[in-house]
C-alpha cells in the first residue's frame, strides 16, 4: 500500500487520486476495487488493464506448473475479472460507456525463447480485447490494446545487457522511453467514443520483432 500511496503522491492529482490495494487473481478483490472507485467518483471512465507477471526463462518441459498457473491467473484472469467489473460499472452509469485498454505486448504477437506462460497469455489478451470491443458496442464501451515492446523501464533493464534470441545467439537490444508509451496511451484514452484504436504497436524502432530478428 505504501507504494501505490507514492505513485498517488507522486502524480500531483491531489484528492482526485485514489489507491486502492487490490489482488488481481481475486475476484471479490477486484469487486471492492470498482465499488470503491464507483463510490468515490460516481463513475468509471477509463480502465487500463495493466496487471501482468512472467515465468522464469526455463525450457517448457521444465516449466513449473505452479509457474504457469501464476502466470495464467494474474495475466488473463486478472485481467478478464476486472474487464468484467468495468463492464458492469459502464453500462449501468449515465451517461453510459467508457473505455478500456487492455496491456498486450510484442508477445501477443510473437514469442521469445522459453516463454510459453506469457506468451499464451498475452496472445489470449487479444482474443479477449476483439470479443470485449465486440460485446461493448451495445453499452458505449470501447476496448482496444496496447502492445509494447522494449520500453525503459526496470523490468526491461536486462535487454540491454544481453538476451536470448530465436537463433540461439545472446544479443543486446535497444529500448525506448517509458514516457512514449504514456503518449501512446494518453492518445488512446482522450478519444471520444466513437473512435477506437483497437490495436496499437508502439516499440523501440531497431528491436528484433519485424522481419527475421
Amino acid at each position: 500500500m505504501d507504494a501505490l500511496q507514492a505513485v498517488a503522491a507522486e502524480s500531483g492529482a491531489g484528492e482526485r487520486a485514489l489507491a486502492v490495494a487490490t489482488d488481481v487473481t481475486d475476484p471479490a478483490s477486484v469487486e471492492a476495487l470498482f465499488a470503491q472507485t464507483a463510490r468515490a467518483f460516481g463513475r468509471v471512465d477509463l480502465l487500463f488493464n495493466n496487471a501482468g507477471v512472467g515465468a522464469a526463462s526455463v525450457p517448457l518441459e521444465d516449466l513449473a506448473l505452479a509457474d504457469w498457473k501464476r502466470v495464467v491467473d494474474t495475466n488473463l484472469n486478472g485481467m478478464f475479472y476486472c474487464l468484467q467489473q468495468a463492464f458492469r460499472v459502464m453500462k449501468a452509469q449515465d451517461p453510459r460507456g467508457g473505455r478500456i485498454i487492455n496491456n498486450g505486448s510484442i508477445s501477443a504477437h510473437a514469442p521469445r525463447p522459453n516463454s510459453i506462460a506469457y506468451t499464451a497469455t498475452k496472445h489470449a489478451v487479444s482474443g479477449m480485447t476483439k470479443a470485449a470491443a465486440l460485446d461493448g458496442r451495445k453499452y458505449d464501451i470501447a476496448v482496444g490494446q496496447i502492445d509494447i515492446g522494449n520500453a525503459q523501464t526496470d523490468l526491461a533493464a536486462r535487454m540491454a545487457k544481453g538476451v536470448p534470441q530465436a537463433n540461439g545467439d545472446i544479443a543486446a537490444e535497444p529500448l525506448m522511453d517509458v514516457d512514449i508509451v504514456g503518449q501512446s496511451l494518453l492518445y488512446m484514452a482522450n478519444l471520444p467514443l466513437e473512435a477506437n484504436v483497437l490495436f496499437h504497436t508502439v516499440m523501440a524502432t531497431k528491436m528484433p520483432f519485424v522481419g527475421r530478428g
